[in-house]
C-alpha cells in the first residue's frame, strides 16, 4: 500500500486534512499551534484511491539542535522518508511566509513528489495566498479546503498517477466512497457502528500503554520497536494524542498504542489537556490489553490506581510494568513494598505481578509482551460450565453462603456468559441477589486459583430463580 505524508508549518490544517483523509476524528485538532507532536497514521480512501497517510507536526526550522522544534522537524521528515509522496500544506488565508519558503526550499531537496496544496481556500479568503503560492517553486498549487471538503477531486487527480500500484501488486479494495470522495468525520451513531464493525473483524492485539506523565511511555515502545518512531525528551507531557502504530511480535499482529499522561482529573484545566485525556480514555476503551507503566522512583500512586480502576472498569486486560527500575537501588525491597501496595489497592485483578523494566537500559523487555499475550489468553478465556459446576459445589461446601434477610441462600447453577473479561451467571433462591460483595469476592478469588486466571478482571451476574434453566431460557 502507497503512503502520503502530510506536511508544513504549524496550524495550517494538516490534521484537518488527515481526519477528512481516514474519514474519522483520529488526529486532535485545535486552534493551539503545534498541537501535533507525534506521527498519526491511519489508512486514508479518496474515490477510489486507498493508501496509508501520515499526519506530522508542524515544522519549524533553525531551531537548536536538540530543541523540541528540531526534534519535531527531525520526526517529520522521517514521516517523509517513508512516504512515496508528500502533501505540502499552506494557509492561503494567511499567504506564503518565510517558513512555508524554507519548507518549500528544503522538500524541493527531497527524492520525493510533493504535491503543494493551499488550504483554506473557501470563498474568496484564500484568493490571494493561492496565488502567492506559485512563486514556492513545488508546480500548481491545489486548492482545497480540508474543513470542508472542498477541492478533493483535483486533489485526487494529481495523487491517482504517483499512488499507482506496480505491476503484480494487487490494489486495496474498499467500497465505493461519497459524491465528496473523503467520508466525512463521523457523527456519534456512525462511530458506534464502526466500533461494532471493528469488534466483528479485529484482527491485531490492541495494546494502550498508558500511565502518569513522563513515566516512559514513548521510550518503552521505541524500545519494542527498536526504532526512534516516538517523540521523546526530557519535557513532560509530549504526547498529546493517542498514536497508533502497526507491529508484529513472534509473527502475531500487535497494535500499539502510545497515549498521553494522565494527571489528576482536577489538575486537568487547559482545553488541549482535555482532549488528550478524553483520546487516553478512548484508547483504553479500545483496547484489549492496558499495560499500566509505573515510576519505579514512584511506584503506585494514587492517579496511577485511579488509571489502573479505569482499565478495570471498562474490564480490560491490565499487565502492570515498572519502567526506571536501573535507578533503584534496593530492588527486593521496593518489589515486596509494591506488591503490598497492589493487593491492597487492586484487589479486583487479585494476583496480578509487576514487571520490573527499563526502557532506557532494555532490562526484562523480553518478558514484557509474553505477560501481555498472557493476560490476553485469561482475558479470553472460556471455562467449560461442567467445571464450573463442580468447582462451585466444593466452594459451597467449604465455604456456605451467609444468611440474607434471614432466609438462607442457595446457589444451584453456575455458567460463564461471556469473556473478555470473564464473565459469570450465578443462578440461585430469592435472596441471592443480595449476596455480600465479601462472599463474591470469595468466589472469584476461588475461580482465578482453580482455572488460572490469576490477575484478570472477573464478573459476576446474581439471578434467583427456582429453575435456573428456566431463567437462561427467558434471558
Amino acid at each position: 500500500m502507497r503512503t502520503v505524508a502530510i506536511l508544513g508549518r504549524p496550524n495550517v490544517g494538516k490534521s484537518t486534512l488527515f481526519n477528512r483523509l481516514v474519514g474519522r476524528r483520529r488526529a486532535l485538532v485545535h486552534d493551539l499551534p503545534g498541537v501535533t507532536r507525534d506521527r498519526i497514521e491511519g489508512r486514508g480512501r479518496l474515490y477510489e484511491l486507498r493508501f496509508r497517510v501520515i499526519d506530522t507536526a508542524g515544522i519549524e526550522l533553525g531551531a537548536p539542535e536538540e530543541s523540541l522544534p528540531a526534534r519535531l522537524a527531525r520526526l517529520s521528515l522521517q514521516g517523509l522518508e517513508e512516504a512515496d509522496v508528500g502533501l505540502f500544506l499552506i494557509d492561503a488565508r494567511a499567504g506564503v511566509t518565510a517558513l512555508d519558503r524554507e519548507i518549500a526550499a528544503l522538500l524541493r531537496r527531497q527524492a520525493k513528489p510533493i504535491l503543494l496544496l493551499a488550504n483554506k481556500c473557501e470563498g474568496r479568503a484564500g484568493g490571494s495566498g493561492l496565488a502567492e503560492a506559485f512563486e514556492l517553486g513545488l508546480g500548481e498549487p491545489i486548492a482545497i479546503s480540508a474543513e470542508h471538503g472542498e477541492g478533493l477531486v483535483e486533489l485526487a487527480d494529481a495523487l491517482r498517477p504517483l499512488l499507482a500500484e506496480p505491476a503484480g501488486e494487487a490494489a486495496c479494495e474498499g467500497e465505493p466512497l461519497p459524491a465528496d470522495g473523503a467520508a466525512p468525520p463521523p457523527t456519534a451513531a456512525d462511530e458506534g457502528a464502526d466500533a461494532a464493525e471493528e469488534e466483528a473483524q479485529r484482527g491485531p492485539l490492541r495494546l494502550a500503554v498508558v500511565g502518569r506523565p513522563n513515566v516512559g511511555k514513548s521510550s518503552l515502545i521505541n524500545a519494542l520497536l527498536r526504532s526512534e518512531r516516538l517523540l521523546t525528551g526530557p519535557e513532560p507531557g509530549l504526547t498529546r494524542d493517542a498514536v497508533r502504530i502497526a507491529w508484529e511480535w513472534q509473527g502475531r499482529a500487535v497494535e500499539l498504542v502510545d497515549t498521553a499522561g494522565l494527571r489528576k482529573k482536577a489538575r486537568i484545566e487547559a482545553p488541549l489537556e482535555k482532549l488528550s485525556a478524553s483520546a487516553t480514555i478512548r484508547a483504553i476503551r479500545e483496547a484489549d490489553v492496558v499495560l499500566l507503566l509505573l515510576d519505579a522512583e514512584r511506584p503506585l500512586e494514587h492517579q496511577d490506581a485511579t488509571i489502573a480502576e479505569r482499565a478495570i472498569e471498562e474490564g480490560k486486560a491490565l499487565v502492570l510494568a515498572v519502567n526506571k527500575w536501573d535507578l533503584v537501588a534496593e530492588p527486593q525491597a521496593l518489589l515486596a513494598e509494591l506488591r503490598a501496595r497492589i493487593a491492597e489497592r487492586l484487589d479486583e485483578v487479585k494476583g496480578i505481578q509487576p514487571i520490573p523494566i527499563s526502557a532506557k537500559t532494555g532490562r526484562n523487555l523480553d518478558r514484557l509482551l509474553p505477560a501481555v499475550v498472557e493476560a490476553f489468553r485469561r482475558w479470553s478465556r472460556r471455562v467449560p460450565t461442567a467445571k464450573l459446576n463442580r468447582w462451585l459445589q466444593a466452594m459451597l461446601e467449604a465455604h456456605p453462603p451467609p444468611m440474607v434477610e434471614k432466609k438462607r441462600v442457595k446457589l444451584r447453577y453456575v455458567t460463564q456468559v461471556a469473556t473478555r473479561p470473564p464473565t459469570f451467571a450465578l443462578f440461585g433462591n430469592r435472596p441471592a441477589e443480595h449476596l455480600p460483595q465479601s462472599y463474591l469476592r470469595y468466589l472469584a478469588n476461588g475461580l482465578r486459583q482453580a482455572f488460572d486466571l490469576e490477575g484478570t478482571v472477573l464478573r459476576f451476574r446474581v439471578r434467583s430463580s427456582e429453575n435456573p434453566y428456566a431463567e437462561e431460557r427467558a434471558g
